[in-house]
């Protein structure tokens, strides 16, 4: 019986084990895969990445944004590199507080050495600013930005002011008017914000008015997908040269575990077919 008892408490405390276990090794691939990517490139990486993971040992899943936190470890992480060390940001976000976002930006702006933001699948929103304070902004050919237009609450500042303007001043209860006044004030801030960095970072000066107009003023849901076509007609200094080692660090942040993926695929590369060779149409086979 003792005996029993000690092999459950063994099972119990290895299966406990296994989640801090497992989490450990995955942050250790992180460290090297960033190492790889610093050396090949010879620049300090850093990576702000959110997605909804799973906590190590009670498996709750945590939706992740930028916040002050995320500022605070990506200002810490610029003021350790060296003035001519370029920086790398590998870049996959929602978005976030506007605070957060504008101080990351304006400490790359500050940055005297060459700045790159990767963005593998997307950056909305405070992810957005983030890459217009880049020199270069990597894409892969799929990737989209977003709008940096103010939300206040679930609706977006724009839209409060035109409801607003839309009805008797004195058909307005006081809490609508207090938010569309806070509306207007985001709006400027907001914009105000994009405009320094954007001047800062122009590759387009010519531009400038422009992208910021069509960033800011609501003209777009919050939501809406800015492809790698558009931020190039927009003046953005877009490339589509993903590093390989971006990829791959993508694939040591993983989604939560607790449901059934609805995507699966054999995750090698398909070589394209020699050639003069065809692919053989699928069909039964003939004599």
């Amino acid at each position: 019986m003792d005996n029993l008892f000690n092999l459950f408490w063994l099972f119990f405390i290895v299966v406990s084990l296994q989640p801090v276990i497992r989490q450990k090794m995955l942050e250790a691939a992180r460290v090297r895969l960033l190492r790889a990517i610093e050396h090949k490139r010879n620049s300090r990486a850093i990576t702000l990445i959110h997605r909804q993971e799973t906590l190590a040992l009670l498996g709750f899943p945590l939706a992740r944004y930028i916040d002050i936190n995320d500022s605070e470890a990506v200002l810490r992480a610029i003021k350790l590199t060296g003035p001519d060390v370029p920086i790398d940001i590998i870049l996959h976000t929602p978005g976030g507080l506007v605070l957060a976002a504008e101080q990351i930006a304006r400490a790359l702006c500050r940055h005297p050495a060459r700045v790159t933001v990767f963005v593998p699948h997307y950056a909305m929103s405070g992810g957005t600013l983030l890459a217009l304070a880049a020199d270069e902004i990597v894409m892969d050919e799929n990737a989209v930005l977003g709008p940096v237009d103010p939300q206040l609450g679930q609706y977006p500042a724009v839209s409060i002011l035109k409801a607003v303007e839309q009805k008797d001043v004195n058909k307005v209860d006081d809490a609508t008017l207090i938010q569309a006044d806070i509306a207007r004030k985001a709006i400027r801030q907001v914009r105000e914000a994009v405009a320094g960095i954007v001047r800062a970072n122009a590759a387009a000066p010519g531009k400038v008015d422009d992208l910021v107009e069509q960033l800011t003023s609501g003209q777009w849901t919050h939501d809406y997908p800015i492809s790698v076509s558009e931020a190039r007609a927009l003046g953005m200094p877009v490339s589509t040269e993903m590093p390989t080692e971006v990829y791959q660090l993508m694939n040591l942040y993983p989604q939560s575990g607790q449901r059934r993926p609805s995507v699966d695929y054999i995750p090698v590369p398909y070589p394209q077919p020699a050639p003069g060779e065809r692919r053989r149409e699928a069909g039964p086979e003939k004599a």
